[in-house]
């Protein structure tokens, strides 16, 4: 069963300087009916003026992937470091027993976009740390997040799997699903079919399907790919 999250559902949050959309219920949004998919709690997609952020504030025991899809986030943190992370580049924050960090848009001219993404660990407690990755683009599904670090993917405290799905046109693909596990799909650009369900920029869907699952696209596509417990 494919269970669609449109686009134009999302809530939303407007600051000026920020224009956020939100898969789940996150702050002031509040969806008793989307609360997250397993361990996946937050699907922020953020647009960002420029020279504007967060400032300093706080996490503690939750794993946060944030993937920039255009222009140049920095970040710093009270560990001690300082990175920018450009269009295409992941970086992941592991809170632990907590972290204090700001993300800003590095460019005084130009907005930024990206997609902040929260796993809960399945360890509470452990030492907070950070991460970052320039992943070569490959078409097809590539891992970006694991729990083990395997092939030199970003590693998180979490039975959970994030994969980027590339595709050009009248591209196809397919992924298996395994009994026991929870799945859902996240499309960043273009249009994706999944098992006869069509997604678009911003839909999303909760994926139930044991075996192979097929997805494919006319036109062109990047989406994620969560594998959860």
């Amino acid at each position: 069963m494919i269970t669609v999250r449109k686009n134009y559902e999302r809530g939303v949050t407007e600051l000026g300087w920020l224009h956020s959309k939100h898969t789940f219920s996150f702050g002031d949004y509040y969806d008793p009916c989307y609360k997250g998919v397993s361990a996946l709690r937050v699907i922020n997609d953020d647009d960002i003026a420029p020279g504007q952020g967060f400032s300093t504030h706080s996490h503690q025991d939750m794993e946060i992937i944030t993937y920039v899809t255009e222009g140049v986030i920095e970040h710093k943190d009270n560990l001690g470091n300082a990175q920018k992370v450009g269009a295409g580049e992941y970086q992941l924050v592991s809170a632990g027993t907590g972290i204090s960090h700001s993300e800003f848009n590095a460019s005084q001219a130009d907005p930024a976009t990206l997609l902040q993404i929260w796993i809960t660990p399945h360890e509470l407690g452990v030492n907070p740390g950070y991460q970052y990755k320039v992943l070569n683009r490959e078409h097809g599904i590539q891992l970006i997040v694991s729990p083990d670090g395997r092939d030199d993917t970003l590693r998180l405290h979490q039975d959970a799997y994030l994969y980027r799905i590339l595709l050009g046109r009248n591209g196809r693909v397919l992924q298996e699903q395994y009994d026991g596990r929870s799945a859902y799909v996240h499309v960043v650009s273009g249009v994706l079919h999944v098992e006869g369900k069509i997604l678009k920029q911003g839909d999303g869907a909760v994926v139930q399907h044991v075996g192979l699952l097929r997805l494919r696209t006319d036109s062109g596509t990047e989406a994620l790919f969560f594998d959860l417990p």
